[in-house]
């Protein structure tokens, strides 16, 4: 039998001082039962109980609240989100958000597709499409508040796939493990060619997790070369460093 959901509540509130309604409680309730549904017939994601959904799935993505701004219209990016992290979580508690989710492969964008209109989110689009393709079109290109990314590569990849999609004076956020500290050291020159400069490093504690969890904020202060981000492929098989 499912458990309820509703332990997520007082947990968010815990962990980032944010209350969800009623309606929001309801709407991680049916992300939830889809993704258990879906992640057994086609291999959405690596977590599959309920416990790790919500703590590795919900409130990690949640953490990104204690970046992005409580109100306001944000037009915000999601790169290599998969099953949808860490936007949809994000668009549930911030409605008003205008979020863009990036997924290259198929079934997982269509999976978030899913979600978006299962749960009634206004203001979402899923493109199956690659990072380096989306910073290409004119409508994309700078043009988003916040570029966020989960575990989707090392830095200096990560920063070349998020920047140019990010506006000048907006951020990129980061999703890392224990590793953030060197990587964003180790990245300072592929910031810096794309425009931008390491923010602050944020620790995040989730309850029954041992690893180690931050938040890598990175403000861009300077429009992205026209070079940049390099043919699909490159910044992986030559990262900038």
């Amino acid at each position: 039998m499912q458990a309820d959901p509703s332990d997520l509540a007082p947990q968010a509130e815990s962990l980032f001082g944010i209350r969800l309604s009623a309606k929001q409680v309801e709407q991680f309730s049916r992300f939830e039962a889809l993704l258990l549904d879906y992640n057994a017939r086609f291999n959405l994601t690596a977590i599959r109980d309920v416990a790790s959904i919500r703590t590795r799935h919900f409130l990690d993505s949640l953490s990104l609240l204690q970046v992005l701004p409580a109100s306001g219209a944000l037009r915000v990016v999601d790169v290599g989100t998969g099953a949808g992290f860490p936007g949809l979580p994000l668009k549930i508690m911030l409605p008003a958000l205008h979020l863009t989710l990036v997924e290259s492969i198929g079934k997982k964008a269509n999976f978030c597709q899913l979600v978006v209109e299962e749960l009634g989110l206004a203001d979402v689009q899923v493109l199956n499409t690659r990072a380096e393709e989306l910073a290409r079109q004119p409508e994309h290109r700078e043009g988003y508040d916040y570029a966020l990314a989960r575990a989707v590569a090392a830095m200096p990849i990560l920063a070349e796939y998020l920047l140019p999609l990010v506006k000048v004076s907006g951020k990129m956020v980061a999703q890392k493990g224990s590793s953030a500290h060197v990587e964003a050291q180790s990245a300072a020159r592929a910031f810096n060619l794309l425009g931008a400069s390491l923010e602050r490093v944020i620790p995040v504690e989730l309850p029954g997790v041992s690893d180690e969890r931050y938040l890598v904020v990175v403000r861009k202060t300077s429009p992205t070369p026209t070079a940049y981000p390099r043919p699909a492929g490159a910044p992986v098989k030559k990262p900038l460093t």
